[in-house]
């Protein structure tokens, strides 16, 4: 076992004897992690600092419940998602559309165009920063058009890393739920970003 991990299991097992302190060690090292997921989710910078800080109360308030076996981040995103599915029900009370016209191949986006979403390391000049603020703003819109379980698959899946069976954990749905929802959504995000292709910056657009 690495120390990082050896360090994470300690303040986790200091946290659910009560210990603020190591929970906020917690909170500092995951806040970026399920902030952003959030706002990929909700895609409102206000409300996903809203969702993500009930989210640390609530796994704060639950924490005893962690036993291990799925990894801390995906139950941290677990609760997070729920959270963040929650508010979306409450403000967008409107059934998904249908997606039963879209390709069920699992065929992706390239990988340049997810990992700019996923990029939390500074660009090397200041002209590829906007490039990749320019595109992860595109994808942002092209998510907001996938209906809300698709959008967070892909999300937990391909924004954040986790494989689908922690996914389907999270979500609390099958393996096969999953596949198929993530591969609906990245279909269905290919079609926007092909659609509006002349809005990508020129080294990610698709042929």
């Amino acid at each position: 076992m690495s120390k990082l991990a050896q360090d994470e299991e300690e303040l986790i097992a200091r946290s659910q004897r009560g210990d603020v302190a190591a929970f906020n060690q917690l909170v500092l090292h995951y806040q970026q992690i399920v902030y952003g997921a959030v706002y990929r989710m909700v895609g409102n910078a206000d409300v996903a600092a809203d969702v993500t800080q009930d989210a640390f109360f609530a796994a704060f308030r639950n924490i005893s419940s962690y036993h291990g076996g799925a990894s801390f981040r995906a139950w941290l995103l677990r609760i997070s998602s729920n959270l963040a599915c929650d508010h979306w029900r409450r403000v967008r009370r409107h059934p998904a559309e249908s997606l039963e016209y879209l390709t069920e191949e699992d065929e992706t986006p390239s990988p340049e165009i997810l990992g700019a979403l996923a990029s939390t390391e500074p660009a090397d000049n200041p002209e590829e920063m906007l490039l990749t603020l320019e595109l992860q703003d595109i994808i942002q819109q092209g998510l907001e058009k996938l209906p809300l379980d698709q959008r967070v698959a892909v999300v937990l899946c391909d924004v954040q890393g986790l494989s689908y069976e922690e996914v389907a954990e999270s979500t609390q749905t099958s393996i096969g739920t999953v596949r198929s929802r993530i591969s609906r959504g990245r279909a269905r995000l290919r079609i926007y970003l092909d659609q509006h292709r002349e809005l990508l910056p020129r080294n990610y657009r698709l042929t």
